[in-house]
């Protein structure tokens, strides 16, 4: 089977499971294909946030990964608009969601050279009220036939994968209603059948909302009130619905089988919450929040066999949630405020280890490792483990430089990085844009390499994206491919 018959016939394997069966499914197939095909063919795409396994994790193992010697050649690089959102991949084509001027624009664009084949735009107003940029935060969730995007003002937007004419769209600030936020909509949906869901943040009790893929009718709403009004806090006290929260979510759900009975995973504002994806019947809530009412929840929830890891910034830490058989209790295994403070990026799970970042600030970013058991830390890394006194600053260009030969290098500090995985190593983009590889190692931190390019800068909060043998990374300006295909 040559490399684009594979391509093809996942594509169309990926638009037709997407329709009827669980994303699971879908990376199991994925996974199959890849497996049943020859290895230098091997190849993955990156549907939606976080890859096709929604863990930030790819199967692929034809990668160049020391980077040791010599940084990985770059292929093309393309300017965008401003947003946080990192693009998706299906096949030959691309697609991402950024702002240009009072416009939030789908660009669908090859992959070959980062050409635009098709765009939609619509209006938007949006101004983050903190400053930061006024561009989409989500990522687009792609099949063979369509593309499904977010705004960061609300507008739900169902277009065409072959030319990107509109098929539906849906304001939810007008048809929910939606309480002020900090920073936009920031939650990507995700498919389940025939619905996407949606984490819409409404009032009173539409913070989670699956739509028809078809048309974007309303099939179910659930969680809010009902959910929360009463519910005993972790300070002790009982928790009173005003009515006017932030329901809305920066952590996009998950969906996972534990016990035999899927589960919709939600990491709202007040907590965790399980439905069921079908009806959207809650299975069990956790309160998990921050007493600091300028926080969020941004990370995904982990699930390891019947177990739910949870971390966030703001005081919060993580904790371990142990569910129970009957699908609808859980018990605690432990809580620790200090151990991993995940302000936004998903930590990844590797044989009893839980890798991700640590720190509310960027002077406090730390990757770290901890024990899934008991929590404790095994390591932490800033990303530097020299001397400072080795390195300086050029007060011409503000690059760090060696001290002795004044040469540049990437910024020495990882900050609140995002990573991936593939195999045995760590794919890690620091928020100053330094591009490491880092060992998946429990007992030490090691690195095989790192570079930078001017164009992914501060602030580099997109996570990075990996198919087929190739990486994506934007900044708030560009869109870079670089080729980490071995040769």
């Amino acid at each position: 089977m040559t490399r684009s018959a594979l391509i093809a016939f996942r594509s169309r394997w990926s638009s037709a499971a997407a329709s009827s069966v669980s994303p699971m499914l879908i990376s199991l197939a994925a996974s199959l294909i890849s497996i049943g095909s020859s290895h230098r063919l091997q190849a993955e795409d990156w549907p939606w946030f976080l890859g096709s396994r929604h863990t930030g994790e790819s199967s692929e193992t034809q990668l160049n990964l020391d980077w040791s010697k010599a940084e990985p050649p770059t292929v093309w690089k393309q300017p965008v608009g401003t947003g946080y959102s990192a693009p998706s991949v299906l096949g030959e084509r691309l697609v991402v969601h950024h702002r240009m001027g009072d416009e939030e624009i789908i660009s669908c664009r090859s992959v070959t050279d980062g050409a635009e084949i098709w765009k939609y735009a619509y209006p938007s107003t949006f101004q983050d009220p903190y400053g930061y940029n006024n561009g989409p935060r989500c990522s687009p969730v792609l099949t063979t036939d369509r593309c499904y995007a977010l705004g960061a003002e609300g507008m739900l937007v169902c277009v065409t994968m072959a030319d990107g004419k509109l098929i539906w769209e849906k304001d939810l600030r007008k048809e929910f209603s939606l309480p002020e936020w900090f920073f936009g909509v920031g939650c990507s949906p995700i498919l389940d059948g025939n619905r996407l869901i949606v984490l819409v943040g409404g009032q009173p009790n539409s913070g989670v909302v699956a739509f028809d893929v078809a048309d974007g009718k309303v099939l179910w709403q659930a969680v809010g009130k009902n959910t929360w009004d009463g519910t005993q806090t972790d300070e002790g006290d009982t928790y009173k619905w005003l009515g006017d929260e932030m329901v809305v979510s920066y952590s996009s759900p998950v969906i996972a089988e534990i016990h035999g009975k899927r589960h919709l995973l939600c990491l709202v504002r007040q907590g965790l919450v399980s439905l069921d994806p079908e009806t959207g019947e809650q299975n069990f809530s956790y309160w998990f929040r921050a007493r600091v009412h300028e926080s969020v929840n941004a990370a995904r929830p982990l699930v390891i066999d019947d177990q739910i890891f949870l971390s966030a910034a703001y005081q919060v830490g993580s904790a371990l949630l142990k569910v129970g058989a009957d699908g609808k209790s859980y018990t605690e295994v432990w809580r620790d405020k200090k151990n991993l403070l995940t302000h936004w990026s998903t930590p990844i799970y590797v044989d009893g280890c839980i890798y991700g970042f640590s720190g509310r600030h960027e002077n406090e970013g730390e990757l770290r490792c901890i024990q899934l058991s008991d929590g404790k830390v095994l390591w932490s890394s800033t990303g530097f483990n020299g001397d400072l006194s080795d390195l300086a600053r050029d007060r011409t260009t503000g690059n760090i430089v060696e001290a002795k030969t004044g040469k540049v290098i990437p910024y020495p500090f990882f900050g609140r990085g995002s990573k991936i995985r593939a195999g045995n190593k760590f794919i890690v983009l620091g928020e100053r844009g330094t591009i490491s590889v880092v060992d998946v190692d429990k007992e030490k931190f090691v690195e095989r390499g790192r570079f930078f390019l001017s164009e992914i800068d501060y602030p580099a909060w997109a996570a990075p994206v990996l198919s087929n043998g190739q990486m994506y990374l934007r900044s708030e300006k560009w869109l870079v491919r670089i080729d980490l295909s071995k040769k």
